[in-house]
């Protein structure tokens, strides 16, 4: 079964084509121009140079969110459109679980973290061992210091990596506590679309219509909004 999958959470956008878990076709880009002008280019020369077409996909699998709001609505526009145009399922896939794919060859403590600003990240945790990703924690938003907290009751026999573009941010925070803490390599620390794809097999088919965003918090616009009305009140 060949998925496609999509990630624009982030600064950073991946695609990737997989059958199965072998990789046929993967490209990232990390320029910092939007989204809605790389995005659609990557994935069509990608799968061009894999001399395939939309119609050979079987899936599109798209990072679902945490994430940028922008990123998210973009990457997600996206996979709505060709999978409705061509008939084909999609499938939700959370990003931080999508990063802890891109992890398997580490055996420990995956803590997959994006910046979501106000002291806090986007994060999740999950146990890797022999190929196998493990939740242990559903995706929430944290502050570094309660984060930290648990990696430390997590990490007395096991060791962790930090993956994600809050990884940086968490690791300036708590530092390596003691050796038990590292960086996930630079070529793996974001977000990628092979993880996605990877992710994608533990997710149900979904159509284009019901695919959506998963925010964990409200916009700035829409908190901005609700502080309004109370004052109001």
């Amino acid at each position: 079964m060949l998925i496609l999958g999509i990630d624009s959470s982030a600064v950073s956008a991946g695609a990737a084509l997989c059958d199965g878990n072998k990789v046929i076709a993967s490209a990232f880009i990390n320029n910092k121009i939007t989204h809605s002008q790389t995005l659609m280019p990557l994935v069509e020369n990608m799968i061009a140079n894999a001399q395939l077409t939309l119609a050979d996909i079987d899936v599109f699998a798209v990072s679902a969110g945490p994430g940028s709001f922008t990123g998210l609505r973009i990457g997600i526009s996206a996979v709505k459109g060709m999978a409705y145009a061509l008939g084909k399922p999609c499938r939700a896939v959370s990003t931080l679980h999508a990063m802890a794919f891109d992890h398997t060859m580490f055996d420990g403590i995956i803590c997959a973290a994006m910046d979501a600003r106000r002291n806090q990240v986007y994060n999740a945790l999950f146990e890797s061992k022999d190929g196998k990703i493990t939740r242990l924690t559903e995706d929430r938003a944290i502050s570094t210091g309660d984060l930290k907290a648990e990696l430390e009751a997590l990490t007395a026999e096991r060791k962790a990596v930090l993956c994600g573009d809050g990884a940086e941010l968490c690791h300036a925070s708590f530092g390596d506590m003691g050796g038990k803490v590292v960086l996930s390599p630079a070529p793996l620390r974001f977000q990628h679309g092979t993880g996605v794809c990877l992710a994608a097999a533990e997710y149900p088919d979904i159509s284009a219509a019901a695919l959506m965003p998963t925010y964990l918090r409200l916009s700035q616009a829409e908190r901005e909004r609700a502080a309004k009305e109370k004052s109001v009140t």
